[in-house]
Parts: C-alpha cells; sequence; structure tokens
C-alpha cells in the first residue's frame, strides 16, 4: 500500500505507479498532452493498479466519444476486477466510473459526494465531478462544492494550485471574476504551464469585456502552449472573440485555420472529431457569418462530423453545434435523422439526461435549424421561453453565448421588440460595457433606438 502526494492511501505497491499517477492527475487538471502517457505508465508499472484503470475510464469517458466507448469499458472492467482488495476511496470510485458509464449520472454525483465529504483533497474526485457538473450546466454545484471544499485545502498541499484553478473558475461562472481573477493569477504564478489557468484567466478577461488585455496576454503564452492538448485551440477560441470585439475580422478567420481547426495539426489529426474543437469550429464560422464574412465551404468538413454523430449525447452541448453544421450545408436530411436520434434518447427514462435533451437539447437544436432557414418566428418561439434553461446544455457562458445572440438575431427579424428590448436589458445590467459597444449586440442596440419594430410582439 502506497499513499499519494496528499497522503491519501492507494491500492498498489509500486512507486513508480504512484509516482506515474500523481503526475498524470496533475496533468490532467493542467490540460497537458501527456496525461494518457503517464496513465499508461501508471499502469506499466503495476497492470493491476485500480486507480489508473478507474483515471483511463474517466478519461475515455470524459472525452465525449462514441469512439472510446469500449476502451472505456475495458478500464471499468479492469478496475472491478481489482476492487476487492482496493481502499473504500478507492471502491467508490469504481462505483463513479460504472455510473457514469452506465448514464446514470444521478448515482455517479452521489457517489461522489460521499467519496468528498470523506477525502475533500482527493483531487482527481474534485475535478471529475467538478466538470462533469459544469458539463450538464449545474453551476450552484460546482460553485457550492469548491466553497465546501476549499477549507480543507492549503497551499502545503500539491496539488493546492490545481484546486485554486477549480475554485477560481467556479467563481467566475458564477459571477465573481474579480475573486476568480485574484486565484487564478496565484495558480498561475505557481506554474505556467496550467492551461486550466489559461483558461480561467481568458474567462475573466472576456467577461469583464478586456479584449485588448486579454488578447494579448493569452498570445503571450504560446511559447508554453506546446505542451498543452485540444484545450489550446480552445484558447485561440477565445482570444479569437477578443479579436471579434477589437475588428480584427479577417484575422479570426486567419487563425481559424492556422490554430482553431487546422486540420493538419497533430493534435487534430490524432483526434479529428474532438468534442470542443467541434465547438469552437462551429461557434466561430456561425459568429463570422453574422458579421458577415464569408467562411468559404468550411462549414463542410464539420458536416461530416456532424452526420457521424448522429444520436451520440455524450456532451449535451456539442449537438446543436453539430446541427448549425448540417445546417449551413443545407443537410436537410441528414439535419431530420440528426433530430430523431435525439428524440429516441429523450424517450430513453433511463438516461439521467433524457430531461434536458427533450425540453433543452432537441429545441435548441430545431432553433439552430430554423434560423438557417430564416425562419425566425419560430426560432424565437423556441428559445424565448427556454433562455434560462439553456444552461443545462453545460458548458461555459462564453459558449452559451451563441444562443443568446441566435435569440436576438431572430428577434429583431421578426420584429420581436419586445424580446429585444428585454435582452438587451438583461445585456446591459449584467455586463460592464454597454450592448451597443460589444459585437453580436450592438446591431440589435441600434434597432431598438432606431424604433425596434415598433417593440410589437409580432
Amino acid at each position: 500500500m502506497q499513499r499519494d502526494g496528499r497522503n491519501l492511501p492507494i491500492s498498489t505497491d509500486s512507486v513508480a505507479a504512484v509516482a506515474a499517477f500523481d503526475r498524470a492527475v496533475e496533468h490532467y487538471l493542467k490540460f497537458h498532452a501527456d496525461t494518457m502517457t503517464l496513465v499508461n505508465d501508471a499502469l506499466a508499472a503495476d497492470p493491476e493498479f485500480v486507480m489508473g484503470h478507474v483515471l483511463k475510464g474517466y478519461l475515455m469517458l470524459a472525452g465525449a466519444n462514441p469512439a472510446h466507448r469500449p476502451l472505456a469499458a475495458r478500464a471499468l472492467a479492469a478496475a472491478q476486477g481489482g476492487a476487492e482488495a482496493a481502499t473504500l476511496r478507492e471502491r467508490r470510485h469504481v462505483a463513479a466510473l460504472a455510473a457514469w458509464a452506465a448514464g446514470d449520472f444521478g448515482r455517479a454525483f452521489a457517489v461522489w459526494r460521499e467519496l468528498l465529504d470523506a477525502d475533500p483533497t482527493d483531487l482527481l474526485a474534485v475535478r471529475i465531478c467538478d466538470t462533469t457538473h459544469f458539463r450538464h450546466g449545474q453551476t450552484r454545484a460546482v460553485l457550492e462544492q469548491a466553497d465546501r471544499l476549499a477549507p480543507a485545502w492549503s497551499a502545503d498541499l500539491p496539488g493546492y494550485d490545481c484546486f485554486r484553478t477549480v475554485w477560481a473558475f467556479a467563481h467566475e461562472e458564477a459571477g465573481d471574476t474579480a475573486g476568480a481573477e485574484v486565484a487564478i493569477d496565484a495558480a498561475y504564478q505557481a506554474d505556467p504551464t496550467n492551461f486550466f489557468a489559461h483558461h480561467v484567466k481568458a474567462h475573466v478577461l472576456e467577461m469583464e469585456d478586456r479584449p485588448r488585455e486579454g488578447s494579448d496576454w493569452l498570445v503571450a503564452q504560446r511559447g508554453h502552449w506546446h505542451l498543452g492538448n485540444n484545450l489550446v485551440h480552445h484558447l485561440w477560441w477565445h482570444r479569437a472573440l477578443m479579436q471579434l470585439e477589437l475588428g480584427e475580422r479577417d484575422e479570426v478567420l486567419a487563425s481559424y485555420d492556422e490554430n482553431i481547426r487546422n486540420l493538419q495539426s497533430p493534435l487534430t489529426r490524432a483526434v479529428p472529431d474532438q468534442f470542443n474543437d467541434l465547438q469552437n469550429a462551429a461557434a466561430l464560422l456561425w459568429r463570422l457569418e453574422s458579421l458577415g464574412l464569408d467562411v468559404g465551404g468550411r462549414w463542410e468538413e464539420l458536416a461530416d462530423k456532424a452526420e457521424a454523430r448522429i444520436g451520440d449525447v455524450g456532451y449535451l452541448l456539442l449537438p446543436p453545434h453539430l446541427m448549425m453544421a448540417l445546417a449551413a450545408t443545407g443537410r436537410d436530411a441528414a439535419a431530420a435523422l440528426f433530430l430523431d436520434g435525439l428524440r429516441a434518447k429523450a424517450a430513453d427514462a433511463s438516461l439521467w439526461t433524457a430531461p434536458a435533451i427533450a425540453d433543452v437539447v432537441v429545441p435548441v437544436c430545431e432553433a439552430a435549424w430554423a434560423h438557417r432557414r430564416q425562419e425566425y418566428a419560430r426560432v424565437v418561439e423556441l428559445l424565448w421561453p427556454r433562455r434560462e434553461q439553456i444552461r443545462l446544455l453545460g458548458g461555459s457562458n462564453a459558449q452559451r453565448d451563441l444562443f443568446t445572440q441566435m435569440l436576438i438575431d431572430a428577434a429583431m427579424r421578426a420584429e420581436r421588440g419586445d424580446v429585444v428590448a428585454a435582452m438587451i436589458a438583461h445585456e446591459t445590467e449584467t455586463r460592464r460595457v454597454l450592448p451597443g459597444e460589444r459585437v453580436g449586440y450592438s446591431r440589435a442596440a441600434e434597432w431598438l433606438v432606431e424604433g425596434g419594430g415598433g417593440l410589437g410582439a409580432g
């Protein structure tokens, strides 16, 4: 029996396995590209290492890729095979992995809560529970967990900078950008290759409407990014949003091809349908088109990926982005099949996510398709009553902002001045910079000043 970096017992006699495991957990939280290599190193040192198999299973499921399901199943079977001799904490991890693999997120969250109540410095449990809540739009749960666990952490514990990053992201998404920035700057100083810290800093700068500072800060980090995984593409995406605010539209399109959706880059070639990469690309192309730029044939390869994902709802935020690609390329038959696949999942009562798929994912996908067909009143009908529920898609405020912009655009075109006025008022109340000075909102603010369709209810 060994102990991990925070002195928690771990069921292996191999010092090398524990060292590789600890580093793998750290690199998982910091989004380093070598995380799976380190997991495999741990399992090479001890092929029966339960927590090594658990971590591998978690990573396979977190990838939200149907192709990885068999690998996740093998990792789970191996972990279950050694669970009898494992500690209670480790058996709880195995149980949570099994629940997740079965789609029973309610059970997984309950087990992670038990685990963290007993061992609040289990860094893997902290992050895997946190990120799974995040992916399902459970913002309050993310914040509650971060604050509940904080008293158990201190600067003398290995991984404290990782926990500080988790805490900062929870606070940023809840609107505490000032507190988040203090914490994330400290985490960054502890390790400038903490790419999750880069990500949280980008969110803070974006939500505080500091695009020049944010764009410059991100590009200054490029010297570290060769160590990162696909999150690096997402960091370029965040910079692209800042560049749009600065009016650098041609530069954004060039960055799309070079940094965000470069089909020849090693990271993209390794996983050409990585979920966040697909979301980055679709969301940015839609924004560029809404600003009047011709994006050429860039939608086509995304639509190919979308057709291959019919029936997949591993991450609820992904399907609406894939639907945008199908709609943009006029693949109406595929779009119809895509919706049929989602409705089948929504009807599966065994899925914890079924209600969110039915109430949010399907309507938002329908709205994305309707918007491309210029059925703007239908877009408003679908999105306006669900504007609060859209958070259940998961992801960040910055990612879901796309659907707010889509709704505002449709409401203008449908002469729904009442909807536009309400949304512009909300943006005015919740952001530091007025909507009239922000890309994606300035046109609507100007439209209201000019009469706003008479502010009718259409």
